[in-house]
């Protein structure tokens, strides 16, 4: 397989990604982030930092080539209340990815891995993966979260809060990739409660939070980014490298009775 200098999408030629595909590299990672209100000690790209750092990385290591990042994503909740959030409708978000899908399919991508960094992008993003490996039947879509990407994970991003944003682990993964994104005089102050428990509806955050965080943000350390990153990276890794060598479990046409 041909190798270069760079793993980024747009940082290749037209060639160069015709001669990869065609050395049998057919998958491409998608990440997906946010620009919304992180509270006031994180700027408003928090989720498309982490976002582009963490495939950027995986990006080299599994040696799978890494789309541009998409900065907006589905923030509805996050409110007026407090500016910066740009947001998509669920119904834009879906059909951005179904139209990238579209173009990557004729390029030659076959196994596309949607990588989310922000929570509630996920509803859109599964809508367009049915919409995607509907349309094509050799067209495999995979949707991973970065906050669940192993039970690990999960414990340590819910640590302090269920419902939560902008938090300790959030706070901590900016301090460890670019701590220029933080406001260190503001972590003391900024720490909110989770308000969620026990709640039959899902309340936007204006009516959640005080400040736009849920959690602890004063308990972050970059040394815990660190640490958390790098369990973001292995676990991610990990998972791209089972789907390249992922085949159905059965040969089966989505658009006939007989076998494909």
């Amino acid at each position: 397989m041909d190798t270069f200098s760079t793993q980024q999408w747009d940082e290749l030629t037209w060639e160069e990604i015709q001669s990869l595909v065609s050395s049998g590299m057919d998958a491409a990672i998608l990440p997906i982030g946010a620009t919304e209100q992180h509270g006031p000690q994180l700027t408003v790209g928090m989720d498309s930092l982490l976002g582009r750092a963490l495939c950027s990385s995986v990006a080299t290591h599994a040696g799978v080539p890494c789309l541009p990042l998409l900065p907006y994503g589905c923030s509805l909740g996050h409110s007026h209340r407090w500016p910066g959030t740009l947001a998509l409708s669920p119904q834009t978000l879906i059909s951005v990815i179904t139209d990238i899908g579209d173009w990557l399919y004729p390029a030659g991508i076959r196994k596309l891995f949607l990588v989310n960094s922000h929570v509630t992008n996920e509803a859109p993003l599964r809508c367009a993966l049915e919409i995607l490996r509907s349309r094509y039947d050799d067209f495999c879509i995979a949707l991973f979260n970065t906050g669940k990407l192993n039970p690990e994970i999960a414990a340590a991003f819910s640590q302090d809060a269920d419902d939560w944003h902008a938090n300790a682990a959030e706070t901590s993964l900016v301090m460890h990739l670019q701590p220029a994104a933080t406001r260190p005089e503001k972590l003391k102050s900024s720490d909110d409660p989770d308000r969620t428990a026990g709640k039959v509806f899902s309340h936007p955050v204006n009516r959640t939070s005080l400040n736009g965080v849920t959690g602890a943000p004063s308990q972050a350390t970059a040394q815990a980014g660190k640490v958390l990153f790098e369990k973001l990276e292995q676990a991610l890794v990990a998972l791209i490298e089972s789907g390249l060598h992922e085949s159905p479990p059965l040969p089966h046409s989505y658009f006939s009775q007989t076998e494909a």
